[in-house]
């Protein structure tokens, strides 16, 4: 184990164009997008991020502003390459427009989704909201998607130049489901999904969105296990992360990893989803007051997601890659996750406040933080802070 050091905040040098457009966003741009509706802009951006992607040359124009490579941030974890550690979470991309323009914009990979087995329209409106002060998205989409069908449909033949996994979850319904129809419902998906031969790097099991319809849960580690035993029966070969919760307790969390653990095509999980506490200081007291109904995204979710990152490398680091999500606004940000046990850092949040930028800005800041700390690679930071019982 290497030694944990004090660290003065990273000092970067932007290259200029970074600034320019790290300004602009801020200065301009952003104002402009935050006087509409969140889901308009949302809707908007991610069909001018698809219409980007569409076309060789403005994939290349867009990559000559915000692409950054180095050769230390590559690693390959279960079979797969990652140029770098930096990815977008599922909840995002929820119609799988994004994944041509990811690449260019410096992400290292990208998760699609989360897919259910039947279309979702969404929940009531307002489903999505911001909390700039802090620094949080208020979300309430409840699986809104397309559809597997569909989803197959869109990507018949395709290919991708970074990994692109595909988040797969429940049917959210205003029709009552039994839990054995949840679990023959999330089969489906999954069953669907792995005779279409998509073009998928790996898959993501989303048992922890707390905006669906109903009281059915896969945290009972009975149900869990149920859930997991059916699906091992799908044989699925890639590799498969679980999407888990923040807001359970750290008794709850070891029990349905005492679960996970038993079943070989589950190679990892992730933390976490979203934060549901508004008693919680990491709110502006003002604006949780007039929040509408939903979960929350962002800052508020940072310090539990790290609590489970490092509760996980401790004790089931030997046996699962550990993806972090849940907070990354900076270098600093996804390099905590990295050492605290996350070989992966996936964002949505930092991304809508700070600009596209962010992702080349977070990757150089690692770059430099390796090099403060006297590391080579970004895989030889994963769990420094953190011991790992054998």
């Amino acid at each position: 184990m290497k030694t944990k050091k004090k660290r003065a905040k990273t000092c970067m040098k932007k290259p200029f164009r970074t600034s320019i457009i790290a300004k602009s966003y801020q200065w301009i741009l952003k104002p402009i997008l935050f006087r509409f509706d969140a889901h308009t802009i949302h809707d908007f951006m991610t069909a001018f991020g698809a219409h980007l992607g569409k076309h060789k040359r403005l994939r290349t124009f867009t990559s000559s502003l915000f692409y950054f490579e180095d050769a230390s941030l590559n690693q390959t974890i279960l079979g797969i390459d990652f140029k770098n550690p930096i990815g977008l979470s599922a909840g995002f991309d929820y119609r799988a427009q994004l994944t041509e323009i990811l690449p260019s914009i410096g992400m290292g990979f990208g998760t699609v989704g989360t897919i259910s087995n039947k279309p979702y329209e969404g929940n009531t409106k307002p489903m999505l909201g911001r909390l700039p002060k802090s620094k949080s998205l208020l979300v309430n989409k409840g699986f809104k998607n397309d559809g597997i069908d569909a989803l197959i449909k869109q990507h018949y033949g395709k290919t991708f130049s970074i990994p692109i996994g595909l988040s797969l979850g429940k049917t959210n319904q205003k029709e009552l489901m039994t839990q054995d129809e949840a679990v023959q419902d999330v089969v489906e998906a999954f069953q669907k999904a792995v005779q279409a031969n998509l073009p998928f790097s790996y898959f993501e099991l989303n048992i922890s969105c707390p905006n669906l319809i109903g009281n059915l849960s896969f945290y009972p580690p009975e149900n869990l296990k149920q859930l997991l035993t059916a699906l091992e029966a799908a044989q699925i070969k890639k590799p498969v992360f679980v999407k888990m919760p923040i807001t359970e307790t750290n008794e709850a969390i070891r029990a349905m990893l005492e679960v996970i653990k038993q079943f070989p095509f589950v190679k990892g999980v992730i933390f976490g989803n979203l934060w549901k506490d508004r008693a919680s200081s990491d709110f502006d007291s003002e604006e949780i007051k007039i929040a509408t109904k939903g979960n929350f995204s962002g800052k508020p979710t940072s310090n539990r997601s790290n609590e489970l990152i490092a509760l996980a490398y401790k004790e089931f680091g030997a046996r699962f890659v550990i993806i972090g999500c849940g907070g990354v606004f900076t270098a600093e940000d996804a390099y905590k996750k990295i050492r605290l046990g996350a070989s992966l850092v996936q964002m949505i949040t930092g991304m809508v406040y700070q600009g596209p930028q962010i992702v080349g800005e977070i990757n150089r800041g690692l770059v430099a933080l390796l090099k403060q700390d006297g590391l080579e690679t970004i895989s030889d930071a994963v769990g420094v802070d953190v011991p790992v019982l054998r």
